[in-house]
């Protein structure tokens, strides 16, 4: 559980950081399609958007005595419980809630698999429901979400999430209400925690003091919250992990800490001891082999998933590992449509087929996603096999799962791209270089046409490209323990 909620209750506000543009664009763009959707219903609703507090919660319970239909922009409440569905649908003699989202309604869905609901989105709708129910007026734990696509997405909220997993939506709910409910009666309070989920929050400063102040075990890269939670009995913070006897801590062929394997373990205490010592420099856990090649090639994208689109793809050439030889390519699309989407995704295809020779470099799996979903979108640019072939080849490295990930080990309390070739001496141009600010700077450019928002936007994809190849470079240069 985020610590938010207990810093939101207890917490100086006037210590919170600003909203992050991209935020504010979330909010902006959620309410502009919320009323485009409820523009172009054609049913019949009622409309209590107009009200506020005590008066829309009136309005909602006399809306539900009288069974209408549809009724939008309502507000119930049942004991300490209060929540404010965008819909409540008349079903099966009682009400189902439902949200309107500007996002997909389902996470992990394409037009190859099937989704799996968001378990935040199901949370709230099973708090409406909740209520709903303590109000004698449900009509059933299936509430539903009408999402970006113009799908209607229902949430079984009983329905088993696997079939050895006993898990159901509605005990997920309970379980996070009972967890707030702890907070918010203050006997129970979370404890800050280093996660990249952190990066949009208000209260990210005072977290990250925080931790860094205790220093933490959540700011030991992948061993996360859950982990912590389980050795904080018996290890509290980066010097204990870094001091202790590790045999001591088994029994068997096992630690003493649930879901933490030995290996597992000894690596956490080797990233506490880099992060103790003072001066302490990365080094390669084995021999890395890298592929030579007068040309490589610095690959990384752009993509807005608000209006699920690839905006940019963006190209660093080097030739000898000279880079006084280094050139930007970028493949802009200039509108978020089809056409220009797939144009931008030719251009990168034909570049990239040009170039070859080559070594192409880029950081996580998220490259090799999108260009599977683009050939799926667009399959007459390449073939399914075209893009295997691309990414499966020795000459295409993932720097993160190929090289980072299992074969070096780092002073810092994370492996993103940006904390590593920071680490390594690099600077991003933009006063504030992040994926999410790109998106907002994305719709200011569908908006306005501004060149500089472009320049803006091919600079900080420029960047990261260099990042990468700054990677690289760094990692070359590595001793081997």
């Amino acid at each position: 559980m985020p610590a938010s909620i207990s810093l939101d209750l207890c917490g100086n506000p006037d210590e919170k950081d600003p909203v992050s543009v991209f935020v504010q664009l979330l909010w902006e763009k959620g309410n502009a399609f919320e009323r485009e959707v409820v523009g172009n219903l054609r049913v019949a609703f009622t409309d209590l958007s107009s009200y506020s507090n005590e008066e829309k919660e009136e309005a909602t319970k006399e809306a539900i005595r009288r069974g209408d239909a549809l009724i939008y922009s309502g507000r119930i409440k049942a004991g300490d419980l209060l929540g404010e569905p965008d819909l409540l649908r008349r079903q099966n003699g009682g009400y189902v809630a439902g949200d309107i989202k500007s996002g997909a309604g389902e996470e992990g869905a394409s037009d190859l698999e099937d989704g799996k609901p968001k378990k935040h989105y199901a949370v709230q709708l099973a708090l409406y429901t909740d209520i709903l129910e303590k109000l004698k007026v449900s009509g059933g734990r299936t509430p539903f979400v009408w999402d970006i696509h113009g799908d209607e997405i229902t949430y079984d909220l009983d329905a088993l999430q696997g079939k050895r997993d006993p898990t159901t939506l509605w005990s997920i709910y309970q379980d996070v209400l009972t967890q707030v409910i702890s907070i918010t009666g203050k006997t129970e309070q979370t404890l800050p925690a280093y996660s990249s989920t952190c990066k949009l929050c208000q209260w990210r400063t005072v977290c990250l003091n925080a931790v860094n102040e205790t220093k933490d075990l959540t700011l030991i890269p992948e061993l996360g919250r859950s982990r912590r939670d389980a050795m904080s009995p018996r290890i509290k913070n980066l010097p204990e992990l870094a001091s202790v006897d590790i045999s001591s801590l088994m029994r068997g062929s096992r630690t003493v800490f649930p879901g933490i394997g030995p290996d597992s373990l000894e690596k956490f205490q080797a990233r506490a001891r880099l992060q103790m010592i003072p001066d302490s420099s990365p080094y390669s856990t084995e021999p890395i082999s890298l592929p030579v090649s007068d040309t490589e090639v610095f690959f990384d994208i752009e993509t807005d998933p608000m209006r699920d689109v690839c905006y940019l793809h963006g190209f660093i050439e080097r030739r000898r590992q000279d880079n006084g030889t280094e050139k930007y390519r970028p493949f802009f699309a200039s509108s978020p449509t089809p056409a220009d989407e797939e144009k931008a995704f030719v251009g990168a295809w034909k570049y990239i087929q040009s170039s070859r020779p080559c070594v192409i470099y880029y950081y996580s799996k998220y490259e090799r996603t999108i260009w599977r979903k683009l050939q799926n979108k667009y399959p007459h640019v390449v073939t399914a096999e075209e893009i295997e072939d691309l990414f499966s080849s020795a000459q295409s490295i993932d720097l993160y799962f190929d090289i980072v990930k299992p074969k070096t080990e780092w002073p810092t309390r994370d492996y993103s791209i940006k904390t590593l070739a920071y680490y390594l001496g690099f600077s991003w141009r933009d006063t504030d270089p992040s994926g999410a600010s790109s998106i907002e700077w994305y719709h200011r450019w569908v908006e306005t046409q501004d060149e500089a928002i472009r320049e803006r936007i091919l600079q900080y994809n420029e960047d990261d490209c260099i990042a990468t190849r700054v990677l690289l470079d760094g990692i070359r240069g590595f001793g081997q323990r």
